[in-house]
């Protein structure tokens, strides 16, 4: 079995090119703002990194807020060093405010690198219960005419005895309640009180079988645990 040849992509040495030259800019930017010796040569990677992490947020969990702010931080952080470097910027005499940034810039990677990793996604928590299907609506029978009837005899009159006293019938015990899971009723108390503090009353019966997505019997026994 012949192993393939190895194949140099154009993209990847591109890509490498590029991330070296962008690498050298950011080191000479923090050298000649002050920040010598190894703490130059670790700003470049700080940036690297925050740029990966904001660009890894926006593949896996998609689109967000808080990730294209700290890509559009790290790329302009990136891009500034490679402009400051090319003579916009005299690296003799750098200015007071870009020392001031770069010395900031750990503060601020470590911020947006903290957020990218720990922040959650903006997704439901847990899929609506389904709705219960309506059931099939009966057919309307339409009442047959009555046939008319020849009138009957007057019947004899009948004694009617007095009825007798009947016990009274025992009186029906109410129906057990259908358990309610644990789950489903942690998840009624997140609706309850994300209800309560958006309109600062207590939600009903209702409008919490509505946002659970469940019959009415299962509604009432979850506002009865609720209550």
């Amino acid at each position: 079995m012949t192993r393939p040849a190895l194949r140099v992509d154009a993209v990847l040495v591109q890509a490498v090119i590029a991330g070296a030259l962008s690498f050298a800019h950011l080191h000479d930017l923090a050298a000649a703002a002050g920040q010598d010796g190894w703490k130059a040569w670790a700003y470049p990677i700080s940036v690297d990194l925050l740029l990966v992490a904001a660009w890894r947020r926006l593949r896996t969990d998609g689109p967000s807020r808080l990730a294209w702010s700290w890509f559009l931080i790290a790329l302009v952080a990136s891009l500034g060093a490679n402009v400051a470097t090319a003579g916009l910027l005299d690296l003799n005499d750098v200015p007071a405010w870009l020392s001031i940034l770069v010395a900031a810039w750990p503060a601020l990677a470590f911020m947006g690198g903290t957020l990218l990793a720990h922040s959650p996604a903006d997704r439901s928590s847990a899929p609506p219960a389904p709705a219960t299907p309506d059931p099939d609506p009966v057919p309307e029978v339409e009442p047959e005419p009555a046939a008319v009837a020849e009138p009957d005899p007057l019947p004899e009159p009948v004694v009617v005895p007095e009825p007798e006293e009947t016990p009274a019938l025992p009186t029906a015990e109410p129906a057990p309640v259908a358990p309610v899971p644990a789950a489903l009723v942690d998840h009624a108390h997140k609706v309850a009180d994300d209800h309560h503090a958006r309109t600062g009353s207590p939600i009903d019966t209702d409008t919490l079988r509505a946002r659970l997505g469940v019959p009415p019997h299962l509604a009432d026994a979850i506002a009865a645990q609720l209550a």
